[in-house]
């Protein structure tokens, strides 16, 4: 990526911008990286910023934390019996169990893409 420059007075100042990646918004996870990033671990969160790879690497542990959520749900369902017959006669048991298995997956997100 070559730098160009504009003339403001007696300065040359970058032309910088945002790429087309770095305008989306960032998810739930990807803010929870940056945050943990910024607070725990600022030399990493510096040279990703410096180097212009912050955005992709956020984007990235986000896509990858939905990701994970939506296959891990399944199989935990799955394996716990949590069924649309269960739905269908305890809705409070579904419920409870649904958040319980939600909070597995997303705890054992946040060990490893989040906070590691």
């Amino acid at each position: 990526m070559k730098l160009t420059y504009h003339r403001c007075g007696d300065y040359l100042l970058p032309d910088l911008g945002l790429t087309e990646e770095e305008q989306q918004p960032l998810g739930k996870y990807g803010m929870m990286r940056m945050n943990y990033l910024k607070e725990h671990r600022p030399l990493l969160f510096n040279r990703l910023l410096l180097t212009g790879k912050l955005m992709e690497h956020l984007h990235e542990i986000d896509r990858t934390a939905n990701e994970r959520l939506d296959h891990m749900i399944p199989l935990m369902k799955e394996q716990e019996g949590v069924t649309e017959q269960l739905k269908a006669v305890d809705q409070l048991g579904w419920v409870a169990r649904m958040n319980s298995i939600k909070h597995r997956v997303e705890e054992t997100i946040l060990d490893e893409l989040i906070y590691a």
